[in-house]
């Protein structure tokens, strides 16, 4: 099964109040199949953007998806997850290493960077989960 993951994470303040989104697609009729989002507490914004992409990828486990392609508008998550930019950061490390996990237990998984104009859905349900944290504090 072929699917889109769209994921993003975000936090006001860095560390800051956070949060990530992230949706699952079809990829022939971009119909949305799950959405994720939650509130992390206060932490980073790449931690938040970590944590937004094993989201997409959890949820495109237990749909049962063989092959991903990942779109992200974290320059920085693409880039490490690709093997082009080391991650130095030991938060970062842990987050790395499990989705580098998830990713071989999928098979095959493409990442994109993509403006964030183009990852509106994933940035909006980030949005939602911080607004909703927000609000219960």
């Amino acid at each position: 099964m072929r699917v889109i993951v769209e994921a993003d994470g975000g936090s006001r303040g860095n560390p800051g109040p956070a949060g990530y989104g992230a949706v699952v697609l079809d990829p022939d009729t971009d119909q949305v199949l799950v959405e994720r989002a939650e509130g992390l507490g206060v932490t980073t914004n790449n931690v938040a953007e970590y944590q937004g992409l094993l989201a997409g990828l959890r949820a495109a486990i237990e749909l049962g998806a063989t092959d991903v392609h990942v779109r992200m508008d974290s320059k920085l998550v693409v880039e490490q997850m690709c093997g082009r930019w080391k991650v130095k950061h030991p938060a970062m490390q842990s987050l790395a290493r499990e989705a580098g996990l998830l990713v071989r237990e999928i098979g095959s998984v493409r990442f994109e960077w993509v403006p964030r104009l183009r990852n509106s859905r994933a940035d909006a349900l980030a949005n939602e989960a911080m607004d909703a944290q927000a609000a219960a504090q």
